[in-house]
């Protein structure tokens, strides 16, 4: 009987050590974020960003926008922003024995935007931007085949405008239409690549 006490004793002391450490860290984290230490944003980020390129599919996501998210990059960050980019690719079906596009890469770049901007604002611990940006790219081939990945989407999300959004009502069109975006697709649905917007001044690319 009382090596069984014992024994629940010492587990509950380690448990209660584990919390506390745990505690500890995170409270470590936030002191680090709130003085704007952009190395320990960046870690923070980054190790949620590799989070991702590993995890399954969620349940519910779309398999092409998971795989979407799953490409995503940070570049830069400073202390209230961060810089990413990612790939994107159209959606095609079977019809009548045929391959067709029922997505272009631009529909599914504003999808995987979306994401992303809700992810990166709410789903990294510890860490809550200001605003970010995220440059879709999609590859384009030459005459020779050789394909040469282009920036088709580029979006500057304020967090301020978005935060009180429906996410899960919010066509992704609507949503790239409520910050600052940069497309260029023709009436017939072709897609021309543009030059990303510009990065915050005083920032710097780590690429």
């Amino acid at each position: 009987m009382e090596w069984g006490i014992l024994i629940i004793l010492i587990v509950l002391v380690l448990v209660a050590y584990v919390i506390v450490q745990e505690t500890r860290a995170q409270m470590h984290w936030r002191g680090l974020v709130a003085e704007g230490n952009v190395p320990a944003i960046r870690e923070l980020i980054e190790n949620e960003v590799e989070h991702w390129h590993d995890a399954r599919v969620p349940r519910g996501t779309p398999a092409l926008l998971w795989h979407g998210v799953q490409t995503v990059e940070l570049l830069d960050v400073n202390a209230t922003a961060a810089l990413f980019n990612c790939s994107a690719e159209g959606e095609f079906s079977l019809i009548d024995g045929k391959r067709v596009e029922t997505s272009s890469a631009l529909n599914e770049g504003m999808k995987i935007t979306m994401k992303l901007a809700e992810m990166i604002f709410y789903d990294i611990p510890n860490v809550k931007l200001d605003r970010l940006q995220v440059d879709v790219y999609t590859s384009f081939r030459d005459e020779s085949g050789r394909a040469d990945p282009r920036c088709i989407l580029s979006t500057r999300i304020e967090r301020a405008e978005v935060e009180h959004i429906d996410w899960e009502q919010t066509p992704p069109e609507e949503f790239v239409a409520l910050n600052t975006a940069r497309f260029d697709a023709g009436e017939s649905g072709t897609i021309h690549a543009v030059e990303p917007l510009p990065w915050e001044e005083g920032a710097t690319r780590s690429v």
